[in-house]
């Protein structure tokens, strides 16, 4: 069977599937929510009172944990995870490679030769796993293999199922045996720390009693769906996650037809169990629609603690792959799977609060909004301070492709706060009174529809960083990156910031105090605005007012993760107590290697493809216009014998240069490998003209057409 037979097999395979009938909806029944976690109920129904009490306290109010109780929580959780059919237990922990990891025990342990379920309160403060086994930057060596995770309270454990079972989950930390963090969550969780004593310093020179800091995180993921029949014959789907050829389709997004439109019945069948599986979970999916390219879509949920919101994205992009392929689907999760149409990002939506107070809402008196702007204000500083680091921390091979193209912000990270809040702080650098632009009623025109509150800024969406009401959303994560990094980087450099805000006003009260912070405010918007911008972020004219402005633009990865070289990034880590100068050393080493490898990656697969599917259907293509121009020539015709001539010419110099172009891929391989993906987009280039000259029945590939469009 050729390739192309498995091409029509699948699309009529696609074309057989009946959609669900219609049933009558049944009545709405929320009492799963959380069944398949530890939560607050299952504590106090688990747990002795006065122990449930120390936990909910640790959970809900940071206070230290009382590692007495142990023993306590683990028999708990054990019987609350035996109850729900579990039979092992696993530490579940977020290493540098970007994914999660998990390496499962059974509750089984043997006491005079009979059979009985244990799980001891060291089992769950602490496990083992192989450190030496995981990217560490140098931290660990091959022959040093021992490493710890650490049981985080803070976040629930929960039950993760199978066709045959279930498994205990515990969100943990990992770490080497002599300290240094090896994981994702630890700097994020130091950097709660960090950011929530700053907000205390500083609320503190405000006169207001101490409170709970909690930052939020409510974090937009964007992916694509195709049918899994497809995705098995691209290689390059399989071994990169994305498609290193394909020739864009006639149709594609520019009718912008797809975005919110109507969602296949299909791709809602699969929707509704990725959300129903996400609830049990206690993770609040709320939004689900179309995104702007054909067969991409997004899911976003209600904002949580920051570390919960974390580790309920990294459960939902692996709920998304497993329920993708309970309906013959693929779930891709690639920055940009598909050339020529959007890729997909993960907005991270960013905020702080003081209590009851929301630190980025504006206030209803003076006092309120002296605190909004003085955070604001160093929110601006630090972005400006620190933009290198921040652009790091979303640096990466796959973002690679997205950043800078007319889909997402570019690689200079610049603040778009809109024309209100600007002409507000327009106003404190000149140190004139008066209040800001008043923004009254919106009238739409229609007369059957409400008169609608008009917000205080419209959206900038090509901003990187942009001010949306209450919250900074920062856009230009990839959809398939941990949030840990990006929202660890964002926590860090506006801890520093607030903390040198708040040494300038400590000591200070009454007038003097509003004077001082007047002329603060004053010169950190004086000193750092050139990082506000409020047009369209994706011209060449903003590339070159930024560069006028000295606003750095780390085009690659590799340039970006420099920042994590910068003597004074490691000091502002260090003095933190986020990272220390070798952590961040490991970060450097670990990430640049990663992006590396995975260009390399995409390099041989790329030569593998062309050599032994794409060569030998051109080939094919090359002798059969061979054949009819002979058979022309014999038969004495003189029509045809020009296009089949040129049609073999082009077919030949198609030929010529693929291998040319393989040849030096190949050698780039063999090599330094700098210019492995400049050689690849050539070979590329050539490939996707073939496509259009090569017959339908003979290209080995699914093409974008069927790959988009039939799912």
């Amino acid at each position: 069977m050729s390739k192309s037979d498995f091409r029509s097999g699948a699309v009529d395979s696609v074309a057989k599937l009946h959609s669900p009938p219609g049933v009558a909806a049944a009545p709405v029944d929320m009492s799963y929510f959380s069944e398949d976690v530890f939560n607050d109920c299952a504590m106090r129904k688990y747990l002795p009172e006065a122990v449930a009490a120390k936990l909910l306290a640790t959970v809900n109010d940071g206070v230290a944990l009382d590692p007495a109780i142990a023993a306590d929580v683990a028999h708990a959780m054990k019987h609350w995870a035996l109850d729900r059919g579990a039979t092992h237990f696993t530490h579940w922990f977020l290493p540098l490679n970007g994914s999660t990891a998990e390496k499962h025990d059974s509750f089984l342990e043997l006491e005079n030769n009979q059979a009985i379920m244990s799980f001891s309160g060291k089992n769950l403060i602490m496990s083992e796993p192989d450190a030496s086994s995981f990217p560490s930057g140098g931290l660990r060596s091959t022959f040093e293999a021992r490493g710890y995770t650490a049981w985080d309270p803070t976040s629930p454990a929960f039950i993760k199922r199978h066709s045959n079972g279930a498994t205990l989950c515990i969100p943990t930390a990992f770490c080497s045996y002599t300290g240094e963090t090896l994981d994702k969550k630890t700097p994020l969780l130091r950097s709660n720390q960090a950011l929530s004593k700053a907000v205390k310093r500083l609320m503190k020179c405000f006169n207001l009693p101490d409170e709970q800091v909690v930052i939020t995180l409510g974090a937009e993921q964007e992916y694509f769906l195709i049918d899994k029949h497809f995705y098995l014959h691209r290689p390059d789907l399989l071994q990169t996650g994305r498609t290193l050829f394909g020739a864009p389709p006639a149709k594609h997004q520019q009718l912008e037809d797809h975005y919110f439109g109507s969602i296949k019945s299909r791709v809602l069948s699969f929707m509704t169990e990725v959300e129903t599986e996400l609830w049990k979970l206690g993770i609040p999916a709320k939004t689900r629609h179309n995104e702007g390219a054909p067969a991409q879509f997004e899911l976003a949920p209600i904002f949580e603690n920051v570390n919960l919101a974390v580790d309920h994205n990294m459960l939902v992009m692996e709920v998304l792959r497993q329920v993708a392929d309970r309906h013959s689907l693929v779930c891709l999760l690639h920055e940009k799977p598909f050339a020529g149409v959007n890729g997909s990002g993960k907005h991270n939506n960013w905020s702080v609060n003081y209590g009851d107070l929301k630190l980025l809402k504006p206030g209803n008196n003076p006092e309120q909004n002296a605190i909004f702007l003085t955070v604001l204000c160093g929110i601006i500083q630090a972005v400006d301070l620190h933009s290198d680091i921040l652009r790091a921390s979303v640096a990466g091979a796959g973002n690679d492709h997205r950043l800078g193209a007319n889909e997402a912000p570019p690689a200079i990270i610049s603040i778009y706060v809109g024309e209100q809040l600007n002409e507000v702080i327009e106003q404190l650098e000149k140190g004139t009174t008066g209040v800001g632009r008043k923004m009254g009623k919106m009238q739409i025109g229609v007369d059957t529809l409400p008169l609608l509150p008009r917000d205080a800024a419209d959206r900038n969406r090509t901003s990187p960083f942009a001010f949306t009401g209450n919250k900074f959303e920062f856009r230009a994560p990839g959809s398939s990156q941990c949030c840990a990094g990006p929202m660890m980087i964002l926590n860090t450099i506006v801890a520093d910031s607030l903390d040198k805000i708040a040494a300038e006003l400590e000591g200070f009260s009454g007038k003097d105090f509003n004077k001082k912070l007047q002329k603060l405010l004053q010169n950190i918007i004086k000193t750092h605005k050139r990082v506000l911008f409020h047009g369209d972020n994706y011209t060449a004219s903003w590339r070159k007012e930024a560069a006028r402005r000295g606003l750095p633009n780390a085009e690659s990865t590799l340039e970006a993760l420099e920042a994590f070289s910068n003597p004074e990034n490691i000091e502002l880590f260090a003095r933190h107590g986020v990272f220390t100068a070798k952590e961040m050393e490991s970060r450097h080493e670990v990430f640049g290697e990663e992006y590396r490898r995975k260009i390399c990656i995409e390099g041989q697969v790329g030569l593998e493809i062309v050599r032994s599917m794409i060569i030998p259907a051109v080939t094919a293509e090359y002798s059969s216009a061979l054949t009819a121009l002979n058979a022309a020539k014999t038969a004495g015709l003189t029509a045809g014998i020009e296009g089949l001539s040129k049609t073999a010419q082009l077919l030949g110099e198609g030929l010529d240069a693929m291998v040319a172009k393989c040849a030096l891929l190949e050698q780039e391989l063999n090599g330094d490998g700098r210019d492995i993906l400049a050689l690849l987009n050539s070979l590329r280039d050539t490939v996707d003209s073939l496509e259009l000259m090569v017959a339908d029945s003979r290209w080995p590939l699914p093409k974008y057409r069927e790959m988009l469009f039939v799912y």
